[in-house]
């Protein structure tokens, strides 16, 4: 009785290879070039205090300066915004708003992903770079 043939290797396409991803944002957007947990760094210009982002619009000093301070009301002006999507920093932990507080975006049909604020930046500039219209409300302490 004959061994069956060895089987033969697959071909490895592309593996070893180094991959470059480019972020393509299209310039007078604002983007999110650097955080930490004290500030925000959006095209070059440091903020140190809770704040709205979208693609055309910062509003600095929003109110709520922690987590804890958030009411119905801070979300007023990321809603007037017109956004599609509202990411929440929710400081250096992830944590998510009593759904009493998000009684506006439900009204206007806007959906809100919460996350910590590092993860928040992210992904803003990740949907600033599809073209979406998102709004970023962040709280840096």
């Amino acid at each position: 009785m004959a061994l069956p043939e060895p089987l033969q290797p697959l071909r490895k396409i592309g593996y070893g290879r180094p991959m470059k991803f480019t972020q393509d944002i299209s310039s007078g957007q604002n983007v999110i070039r650097a955080y930490s947990e004290e500030r925000i760094s959006i095209n070059g210009i440091a903020f140190e205090e809770s704040l709205i982002i979208t693609p055309a619009t910062i509003i600095e000093q929003w109110r709520p300066q922690r987590f804890e301070d958030l009411c119905e009301d801070d979300f007023a002006a990321a809603v007037a915004l017109e956004p599609q999507l509202v990411i929440l920093g929710t400081g250096d932990r992830h944590a998510f708003p009593h759904p009493s507080l998000l009684r506006l975006l439900v009204e206007r049909g806007i959906g809100l992903e919460s996350m910590s604020t590092a993860a928040a930046c992210r992904t803003y500039n990740i949907l600033v770079s599809e073209g979406r219209q998102v709004a970023a409300a962040l709280i840096i302490r």
